[in-house]
């Protein structure tokens, strides 16, 4: 039990388990053999992990004080918009390619981030970051499989939905830099429920409800998205990550896609080709690089 209160322990079990979340998607089908729209899979995730983690509020009887976290509140349903979004994304970036490629590319939100920090900080960009996001780049061309024209459109289809789902999940990140008053699991709790905001009308303006055709292998991965995945995992991410320093929790982040790539490659048996692999290197090893080199001036300029 002590191990599994060691924060280095629980971030690396909760990247572990958001890796495999690919897989589980892969298996939530209709009767003709297509999968469950994503806008869908997306809501039910929300919605699951909702009931969770205000169950354990409730249960635990942690209250959200409204009038405290009231100048919160606007950045906390925009931010749980965008991650409804990002998560719409991500799981249409699964149904056109592999869960490591679309993994992969989603991983480019570091870069995103890295990018946008320094405008919004009016921040001069330093030589490493422009590093960092050329060779971050090389990597995504590496990744498209340029010159394999046997991938074809659908492929490439994928990765520019993993590269909006990045998009957004740099949203994401951008925001919760403003938010300062709001614990972890309030946070997420009520950014879940901003996340329903968007993923309501979405669904009912799209593909509508299809729950009811999904058979009951597909339930029981809906399930365990929402509820492990979303409410469990979430809950331990952040549990972890006020005891770790941004370094740590950066780099212990990425087990996250190398899960995700090894799953794909093994258990759902999908290929990728050696410059696939190199991309992926270029995309994590200088996201990682890039974080440890802000961490380095963080404490120069503490000093």
């Amino acid at each position: 039990m002590k191990t599994l209160k060691n924060p280095k322990v629980l971030i690396i079990l909760a990247m572990t388990i958001f890796g495999t979340i690919g897989a589980f998607t892969k298996y939530i089908t209709l009767p003709d053999g297509s999968r469950l729209p994503s806008g869908e899979i997306a809501l039910y995730r929300a919605l699951l992990a909702i009931v969770l983690l205000g169950s354990f509020l409730f249960i635990t009887g942690q209250k959200i004080n409204f009038k405290e976290i009231k100048r919160d509140i606007p950045l906390l349903a925009f931010s749980g918009m965008a991650m409804g979004i990002n998560w719409i994304l991500l799981f249409e970036a699964y149904n056109y390619t592999t869960v490591s490629v679309a993994t992969l590319s989603y991983y480019f939100a570091p870069i995103i981030v890295m990018i946008v920090t320094p405008i919004l900080f009016k921040e001069k960009f330093t030589l490493k970051q422009i590093i960092c996001f050329i060779m971050s780049t090389i990597g995504i061309v590496l990744i498209t499989g340029v010159g394999d024209l046997s991938k074809g459109t659908s492929h490439l289809k994928g990765i520019f939905f993993g590269l909006g789902a990045a998009l957004f999940y740099a949203t994401v990140i951008i925001f919760n830099k403003y938010i300062k008053g709001v614990s972890g699991i309030n946070r997420t709790f009520l950014q879940f429920i901003g996340s329903i905001i968007v993923l309501i009308p979405y669904v009912l303006l799209t593909d509508g409800i299809n729950i009811t055709s999904v058979n009951t292998t597909g339930i029981v991965c809906l399930l365990v998205i929402g509820l492990f995945h979303t409410g469990i995992t979430y809950c331990m991410y952040f549990s972890s990550l006020k005891d770790l320093n941004g370094q740590e929790a950066a780099i212990l982040s990425y087990v996250d896609p190398l899960v995700a790539v090894i799953i794909s490659v093994t258990f759902l048996e999908e290929s990728i080709s050696v410059l696939q692999i190199i991309g992926g290197v270029l995309i994590l090893g200088f996201s990682i690089i890039n974080e440890i080199s802000f961490k380095k001036r963080d404490i120069n300029e503490s000093n």
